[in-house]
């Protein structure tokens, strides 16, 4: 079967945005189920959550900066990463509709979305466009991630957890890969 670009949409930017969203989505399982599986008691919503809000805010850092030489298509990949937790839960809520036809669900879709929204600010916030998130940084930004999905009264700070683990390299390849694919979709 031959994949074709929706109409109107440059190949390019569907390239970009489909690995974007398969590295993050892997990204955010792999994190998510190492932090769950060192931390008794954690609430694994909340664990999904903020590090999908990390996870696609950090993508889309990684990617605005290689795509730099693309202004077009940076325009066109950058909202969509920084959305992926937003389009995420809507094709969840959108499975779990479907399957119990609920109207409850989006009361509690709202609530989710408000939350993600904090969320996605608060790492707007700590990861500034036009900068590539390098392991020093992603380690300080990533500590407060690690504080955040901890429940109270851990006997190790988030920083030597997140040390323990050994979770920033895991992000860093991801960015890594991310910036390189999109240096070569933005073209010499």
């Amino acid at each position: 079967m031959e994949a074709h670009a929706p109409a109107g949409l440059p190949a390019r930017t569907a390239r970009m945005v489909s690995f974007a969203t398969l590295g993050t989505l892997s990204t955010t399982q792999e994190l998510a189920g190492r932090a769950l599986a060192a931390m008794e008691g954690a609430d694994p919503e909340q664990v999904a959550e903020e590090t999908l809000c990390l996870v696609a805010t950090a993508t889309a850092r990684a990617a605005g900066v290689g795509l730099r030489a693309a202004p077009d298509l940076a325009g066109a990949v950058l909202p969509a990463l920084l959305d992926l937790p937003f389009t995420y839960r809507d094709y969840l809520v959108g499975g779990a509709m479907i399957e119990t036809q609920h109207a409850a669900l989006q009361e509690a879709a709202e609530a989710v979305t408000g939350r993600l929204q904090r969320m996605r600010a608060f790492y707007e916030a700590h990861l500034p466009p036009n900068q590539f998130p390098g392991p020093t940084a992603l380690s300080d930004k990533m500590a407060l991630w690690m504080g955040r999905i901890s429940p109270p009264r851990l006997p190790e700070s988030p920083t030597r957890r997140l040390e323990r683990l050994d979770l920033v390299p895991v992000l860093v390849t991801h960015l890594r890969l991310i910036l390189a694919f999109a240096r070569r979709e933005a073209g010499p």
